[in-house]
């Protein structure tokens, strides 16, 4: 009996031991991993324990909060003009989590940082007061692309090209984030989730699609900074139609009429010519194409804005019937607005590029900085002349060319435009794409913008850049120089 007490005693003292060391390893070595878990309810309690920071536009903050009614989480995110802002702000969700602005900046926002706590806090414990987060966008703008988006599917970027401001980032369809910030607003989130139109993906910095025609600026550039033309103006070998390499297929123009054989680039431009641009992928060969391209941020896995946009992709392994397509943004390259709107940022900032950012500082609650990003940090893409003659081109484009509705009076304004093919067979309806920049002739103020139409409603052959996204472009442009 007694060997049997004893035998179960050390059992239990083994129990108890376990439990000890169980104990103190989640308390010692797991305490913090586990307090930063995401199913962690007291970590969501500490979220909304408090009325949250704001992210601001132009002074103004976008963002607020409100007492709730019942439950734990003691306050609720609410936005001004929810719908106008979501691609830019995300959503904070006491269900569904946070994204973008909201979620890189959360612990700010929230009073969480360590950067807010102030010697008293840091005795207490206390949450500290939370800070803001400052953005780079102008209201006018932003306002424009909304409104001339409207009903359309699609996005629109609008930078600073000197300091790579981001200044608009709409996507549409919106939607407000006020709808599922609530825990109880599950019904609509799946509408959302469910909607075939992906309300929630910000089309400008996550949905690459095929650039079209936009991409030629690519391949002008890499032809200009290679040499296998001198000038703008100088006549290239380009028949009409050109024949893709080791296939029985030619590589029309939508322009039957267009003077696109042996054209110069500015001519090309002028008529979107594939065939001469086809060619050029070919003689150039895909390896330049592809430096060039990756010059102007393609295949850059971590582009953050800080909201990491998805790469842009220009190919590799290509044939050179593949290549020829890309040369005309087609074939596998595929690249966000944002992306088309750098390369036109580019050529108007004089081959340089500026890193695009849509936060200029994050601060505490006593508007003290904790995080500066500063304007104007830049890397040289293509040399002075070229981006000259390019956005000489450009301007013809706009002027004689096919991007006549981008017109502003009084600016400087040059343009390219691009209908991508969509589907197998180009079957779906073509993306409409206008990419641009403008310069006002009397104060230089200067803006660079890039439109994608994805799906207007309009008849296939009503589909073109200059029809649907130049219009879009023009009025981002207008509001950006009058600010």
């Amino acid at each position: 009996m007694n060997k049997t007490i004893r035998r179960t005693s050390v059992f239990c003292l083994l129990l108890v031991l376990a439990l000890l060391v169980r104990a103190t390893w989640l308390q010692a070595y797991r305490a913090q991993a586990l307090a930063d878990d995401d199913h962690n309810r007291r970590k969501v309690i500490a979220q909304y324990a408090q009325p949250l920071g704001d992210i601001i536009v132009a002074g103004k903050p976008v963002t607020g909060s409100k007492r709730t009614k019942g439950g734990d989480l003691a306050y609720q995110r609410t936005y001004t003009d929810g719908a106008l802002y979501s691609a830019v702000t995300g959503y904070s969700s006491q269900a569904f989590g946070t994204t973008q602005l909201e979620g890189i900046y959360g612990p700010v926002l929230n009073g969480t940082d360590d950067r807010l706590k102030n010697p008293v806090d840091a005795l207490t414990r206390n949450q500290a007061t939370p800070g803001d987060v400052l953005t780079t966008i102008d209201p006018d703008v932003q306002k424009a692309a909304y409104e001339a988006l409207g009903d359309d599917k699609g996005a629109a970027v609008a930078i600073d090209p000197g300091t790579g401001q981001i200044l608009g980032m709409v996507s549409t369809p919106s939607y407000d984030p006020s709808t599922i910030s609530a825990a109880t607003n599950g019904d609509a989130w799946e509408k959302l989730r469910d909607d075939k139109d992906k309300p929630l993906v910000n089309r400008a910095l996550r949905q690459p699609l095929a650039p079209g025609s936009t991409f030629k600026l690519v391949v002008a550039a890499a032809a200009l900074e290679d040499g296998l033309y001198g000038s703008v103006d100088e006549r290239t070998d380009s028949p009409n139609p050109y024949r893709l390499p080791g296939s029985s297929r030619d590589l029309e123009n939508e322009n039957p009429s267009a003077p696109c054989e042996n054209a110069t680039l500015r001519t090309a431009l002028q008529y979107s010519c594939n065939n001469v641009f086809g060619k050029m992928a070919v003689d150039l060969g895909q390896d330049k194409v592809r430096a060039m391209a990756e010059k102007f941020g393609f295949n850059n896995e971590k582009l953050d804005v800080p909201v990491r946009a998805f790469e842009s992709v220009y190919p590799s392994g290509m044939d050179k019937a593949q290549t020829a397509l890309s040369g005309i943004g087609q074939f596998e390259v595929t690249a966000t607005p944002l992306q088309i709107a750098m390369v036109s940022a580019t050529l108007a900032n004089g081959g340089e590029l500026a890193a695009p950012h849509m936060v200029s500082k994050v601060t505490d609650a006593d508007g003290d900085t904790l995080q500066e990003y500063a304007d104007g940090d830049t890397k040289r893409v293509v040399s002075k002349s070229t981006a000259e003659q390019l956005r000489s081109a450009m301007v013809t484009v706009v002027e004689e060319g096919t991007g006549s509705n981008a017109r502003i009076a009084g600016a400087e304004v040059g343009g390219k435009t691009g209908t991508a093919q969509n589907g197998v067979g180009n079957s779906r309806t073509p993306y409409a794409w206008f990419t641009s920049y403008a310069k006002d002739r009397t104060s230089d103020k200067e803006v660079a913008v890039a439109v994608l139409v994805e799906d207007s409603g309009a008849a296939r052959s009503e589909v073109s850049g200059n029809g649907l996204a130049a219009p879009i472009a023009q009025k981002m442009m207008k509001a950006a120089l009058a600010r």
